[in-house]
């Protein structure tokens, strides 16, 4: 039977704001209009489209100005965006869309089928993840403006659910067309069809959005103006939502120590909502082109150091699970839950380091090596303290070792200068859009940031990855992901830590932000302020 979806009359007239307000999460209060909603976000990001990148920062800004085809409830289930009905063929191998009719883009161009077939295109070969997504997108067709109908080679039975604004965002082909999506201007300055437009971009400083007064569901938005600012200080954060200078943050926007005083203040509010397309692996990622870490026994030696619970305990003051596979708990389907294949053994990894060939010198030190870490987060300098405390029991020196997130990217994935760092993957609502990416060999791709970091090349692993994307069968496909799970654990190309549990904080003024899985990385249209 084909796959279809066809909303009620209701959903097609109301559009978005019905089917938002359909959930359990949707106020009983009555929305008013008007106001400026500050969002905090902890770092600058390096574009304001995600088009071309996975940044968590870019991310949270786009789909403000740049949406998706659909977008999904708690449950990851689709609902309208863009697209107002989809069907899928029995073979899985035809995704026909019908889209909205009158979307205009910022600057008054119409939204069209030929956008649709651009921006996945365009996806499919500069995306991290993309890439993965769209891998077995043959073609493209469009009949009419108001029909895409995407066609594959081989199934991609996670491609309905990989379709939301951040992550699938729907650009405007006139603009892109003939030019370089990661240098062209529009990721400075974004021109898309959702409910808030670009105003300006103080740098070192804030991201001004206003209302679309000409946005396709002429309800939305019921702000008058957004302002993303940037604020790297965590301390800073927390005095911000104290004195109501700071509306709504997400992803833990606070120091982790500073929570428990926090949730004492009656102006304000935290949640989980909006957090399950896509839950995190937070990590040791190796170099295994490093003199050291091309070593199998050195790696294993580092996995017995680590003491989850307690890095769990005083890192992440227990706002984390503990997980040993690439794929993330949250992802029950998928999640290979096994004991700690490597144990707290320090004594079993002295042994490993000696029979590596790095026995201990005169100054008990086998060797120093940097330790860079990921600064999108405030979790990443402590974690890299930690694991500078607990190496330098079995002789090994870390130095930790700071910079921005464009360094800290360039250094990893383009000029390829470390040793080791701790980073965090988005799993997302599939291993093969989120987890793929980190494993295959295919992915290698020197100055594409968020690929594979490590340099992992295992033919196996290819296979089974690349056989889980196209496979149909949900208990086959799981199979496959276990035994890639097990290979990963045995060969140490990285060290997975934890699964994060993140909150979103606001004041208590604000209203029906996060109506969807993906929380306020979506287009936030519904959003509204009380007095």
């Amino acid at each position: 039977m084909t796959a279809k979806f066809r909303p009620t009359r209701r959903a097609t007239l109301a559009g978005l704001s019905a089917l938002a307000l359909t959930g359990h999460h949707a106020s009983a209060q009555t929305p008013k209009k008007g106001g400026t909603l500050t969002f905090l976000i902890t770092n600058e990001p390096n574009t304001l489209m995600s088009g071309t990148t996975t940044a968590t920062t870019a991310l949270t800004v786009s789909a403000k100005i740049t949406e998706g085809l659909l977008e999904y409830d708690y449950d990851i289930k689709p609902r309208p965006q863009l697209a107002t009905e989809w069907t899928i063929s029995p073979d899985g191998l035809t995704y026909t869309f019908k889209l909205r009719p009158n979307v205009k883009f910022h600057d008054g161009k119409p939204f069209t089928s030929a956008d649709v077939a651009f921006s996945i295109e365009m996806l499919k070969k500069v995306h991290p993840r993309g890439r993965n997504t769209f891998a077995n997108v043959a073609e493209i067709k469009t009949p009419d403006p108001l029909t895409a109908i995407v066609v594959l080679s081989k199934p991609a039975p996670f491609l309905i659910k990989a379709l939301t604004a951040a992550e699938s965002p729907m650009v405007p082909k006139h603009i892109y067309e003939g030019t370089d999506p990661v240098t062209n201007p529009n990721g400075n300055a974004p021109i898309g069809t959702g409910p808030y437009k670009f105003k300006e971009w103080v740098r070192g400083s804030h991201v001004l959005y206003e209302r679309n007064p000409n946005y396709w569901n002429p309800d939305l938005p019921r702000i008058d103006q957004m302002v993303i600012k940037f604020m790297p200080d965590p301390g800073a954060r927390s005095v911000a939502f104290e004195n109501g200078s700071g509306d709504i943050g997400y992803r833990t926007p606070v120091a982790l120590a500073d929570l428990d005083r926090l949730k004492k203040l009656p102006n304000l509010v935290f949640e989980t909502d909006g957090t399950s397309y896509s839950y995190n692996v937070s990590l040791l990622q190796f170099n295994l082109d490093s003199q050291y870490f091309k070593h199998l026994k050195v790696r294993q030696a580092v996995a017995h150091c680590i003491d989850r619970a307690l890095l769990i305990k005083t890192v992440m003051y227990g706002y984390g699970t503990a997980c040993y596979s690439p794929i993330a708990p949250g992802l029950k389907d998928f999640h290979f839950s096994t004991p700690n294949p490597y144990p707290l053994d320090f004594k079993k990894a002295e042994q490993l380091l000696d029979e590596a060939g790095f026995p201990r010198g005169a100054n008990k030190i086998r060797f120093k090596i940097p330790m860079d870490y990921n600064p999108i987060g405030d979790d990443g300098r402590k974690t890299c303290e930690f694991m500078r405390a607990t190496l330098s029991r079995v002789g090994i020196t870390v130095e930790v070792r700071a910079q921005d997130l464009p360094a800290f990217a360039k250094r990893i994935y383009t000029d390829r200068d470390f040793d080791c760092t701790y980073n965090g993957h988005s799993n997302l609502m599939d291993p093969t859009v989120g987890v793929q990416r980190v494993y295959w060999s295919k992915n290698f791709k020197k100055g594409v940031p968020f690929s594979n970091g490590s340099n992992y090349n295992n033919p196996k692993v290819d296979k089974l990855l690349e056989d889980a994307s196209v496979e149909n069968d949900p208990v086959k496909r799981k199979a496959m992901f276990v035994e890639f799970q097990k290979i990963i654990m045995d060969e140490v190309p990285d060290i997975s830590l934890f699964q994060p549990l993140y909150l979103t904080i606001k004041n208590k003024r604000v209203h029906e932000d996060s109506l969807t899985a993906d929380g306020v990385e979506s287009n936030m249209a519904n959003v509204w302020l009380a007095s």
